[in-house]
């Protein structure tokens, strides 16, 4: 069936604390999707930051980003007072997002709600400690000591408590009691909140597509409790850490700092650590994209240590014996394979072997290097089993893109689209028709590419750090005529 989505994250809808979050914004934003037909929201990761506010980089790979909560619901609920809130700066840029202040103040207002809350004596908080039991008294203890220690990441902690000795991580929990509690209400309260926004969605007709990365961050409570599930030494250093060769976009090539997995380790276990992430993934969310799927077929290992990623090796990756593990154990599973860059046979012939739908994206289409119409990201090459997007997070908006490509790509644009006008905002909607128009099964839409936005609403740009991940929409952005004009081209291309 052919359906239609938009690509918003969390953090980029309006609201007045500072960033996006399960506020009524939310629901006011799954309404505009029914208005306009769409069958699909597509969010970003959603797990807790840290330096460089990346969504990819987060300290768990099971919990839930403290920004999210909505503190108006707390407020309803009567654990935040009008007082509480009152003189509590979370910046004056609606547009934009401040981390830095969102970090100092964020966590104080929710400890306020914490000290009034009653929910340990709840039915529904004891049944969210039964069932998030394998990750959530770990990680809250990880985050009690991250905030003791100041928040450097746990490879500076004294050696006892960086390897976990029983004495002192008893001792801890003991000294660290209240700070553990509050750390686990306030993933009760995101896993609380989501889901009504999650329940929201569905009733209305809407789906919503999660987003992982596929590997861990090197400062997590993953690595910290679980080193034997990634290529580390005896003594607890890593051995290896992700990135990608050098290529024509970046000389030396991009090193990530991600622990590379012991693949062996979750073989030997049945893959039971994979299973248990796409088993909290399959809970969350309607659909599953994973990031960098390519890994799991071979992957680019780096010595740890080394400065950059001009040196180091391709490994085997589990192919498709983890994705048999995962349908045996959990059923069919909805995913998403993102194998954009540089594709090997062998990486198509996984995608391939899966029947997981792949990415196209339209901004990829039209390099001036590629013969007249080889390129695969032209709508003409897809066949069904594909998502097409105009651009992901990663990229530049299509009004910021058309105008930094070369002249001769812009003409290319124009005569695939056949239109000879160089209004740029026209140009973008020729595209996102010929989106829409392809035989792909889904096709997903940034919103930024149907309010015609130019680069100062990109997401992201990799491998910089700064100015990245702070786009918000305008609470004016949701029109009632946006919302038409979103619905007449779904239902012109067949995608209600």
């Amino acid at each position: 069936m052919r359906a239609a989505g938009i690509l918003l994250p969390i953090f980029s809808l309006p609201g007045k604390y500072g960033i996006g979050s399960f506020s009524k914004e939310a629901f006011k934003f799954i309404d505009f999707l029914k208005e306009a037909g769409q069958s699909y929201w597509q969010i970003l990761p959603v797990g807790p930051t840290g330096y460089g506010d990346s969504p990819y980089q987060t300290f768990s790979t099971f919990s839930g980003n403290p920004y999210f909560i909505s503190l108006e619901a707390l407020q309803e609920e009567g654990l935040l007072s009008a007082t509480d809130l009152k003189g509590v700066d979370f910046g004056k840029d609606k547009t934009g997002i401040d981390y830095g202040r969102l970090y100092k103040v964020r966590l104080k207002v929710l400890r306020k709600a914490f000290k009034k809350s009653k929910h340990k004596a709840s039915k529904e908080y004891k049944e969210f400690e039964k069932n998030n039991s394998d990750w959530i008294d770990d990680y809250a203890l990880f985050m009690a000591i991250k905030a003791r220690y100041k928040d450097v990441s746990f490879t500076e902690w004294p050696k006892e408590i960086r390897f976990r000795d029983k004495k002192t991580i008893e001792k801890l929990k003991d000294e660290l009691s209240e700070d553990i509690e509050f750390q686990k209400f306030v993933q009760f309260k995101f896993i609380e909140q989501y889901y009504k926004v999650k329940k929201y969605a569905n009733e209305n007709g809407v789906k919503i597509i999660g987003d992982i990365p596929i590997y861990v961050s090197p400062d997590s409570s993953d690595l910290w409790t679980h080193p034997e599930l990634f290529q580390t030494k005896p003594d607890g250093e890593l051995k290896s850490v992700a990135g990608c060769p050098p290529d024509a976009f970046a000389a030396t090539g991009q090193l990530w700092g991600n622990p590379v997995y012991n693949w062996p380790y979750h073989k030997k276990t049945g893959y039971k650590w994979w299973i248990r992430r796409m088993a909290k993934c399959s809970e969350l969310y309607d659909a599953v994209r994973i990031d960098h799927f390519r890994g799991f077929d071979e992957y680019y290992a780096i010595e740890f240590g080394r400065k950059d990623a001009t040196i180091g090796e391709w490994e085997k990756g589990p192919g498709i014996e983890l994705f048999k593990a995962l349908k045996e154990t959990l059923g069919k599973t909805e995913i998403i394979a993102e194998d954009l860059g540089f594709i090997t046979k062998s990486v198509r012939k996984l995608v391939r072997d899966t029947k997981f739908p792949n990415m196209k994206v339209l901004e990829f289409a039209f390099d001036s290097r590629d013969a007249n119409g080889a390129n695969e990201y032209l709508p003409h090459n897809y066949d069904k089993n594909c998502v097409v997007y105009t651009g992901t997070h990663d990229n530049e908006t299509l009004c910021g893109w058309y105008h930094s490509i070369k002249p001769a790509e812009r003409k290319k644009v124009r005569q695939y689209v056949n239109l000879k006008t160089r209004d740029t905002k026209k140009i973008a909607d020729a595209l996102v028709r010929e989106a829409h128009k392809s035989v792909a099964r889904l096709c997903i839409i940034p919103l930024q590419d149907y309010l015609g936005l130019d680069n100062t609403a990109r997401i992201n740009h990799p491998s910089t750090l700064g100015g990245n991940w702070v786009w918000r929409m305008k609470d004016t952005d949701l029109s009632a005529e946006l919302a038409e004009n979103i619905l007449d081209i779904t239902k012109t291309y067949g995608r209600i």
